[in-house]
């Protein structure tokens, strides 16, 4: 997958077109990225021990990571990813500055 926990994402199709946010969670067996702030939905929850009220919470469901793009971290804009080697690792790095995305 071209995304990772921890990056800064833009959502490029879908009802949240436009919207920037970190990703929180990847799923690789899934294809599905955990974003903040994007494809909120109504979960509704019983009463339990920990929340004896219960009621309707919003909280964030996973998208298709086709449906994102990795922000370049030198320009500000989405781009895609491409893979070099070094030092025998592979490394993540942003097609349109060549700036490398991984720490």
């Amino acid at each position: 997958m071209h995304v990772k926990k921890g990056d800064k994402v833009i959502v490029i199709s879908g009802k949240d077109k436009g919207k920037q946010g970190v990703v929180l969670e990847a799923y690789p067996k899934k294809d599905r990225v955990l974003v903040e702030g994007v494809n909120i939905v109504k979960k509704h929850a019983k009463p339990s021990q920990a929340n004896p009220q219960g009621g309707i919470f919003d909280q964030e469901a996973a998208i298709h990571v086709s449906n994102v793009m990795i922000i370049d971290p030198k320009t500000g804009n989405p781009t895609r990813v491409g893979y070099q080697t070094v030092d025998g690792k592979k490394v993540r790095v942003a097609k349109k500055s060549g700036e490398s995305l991984d720490k």
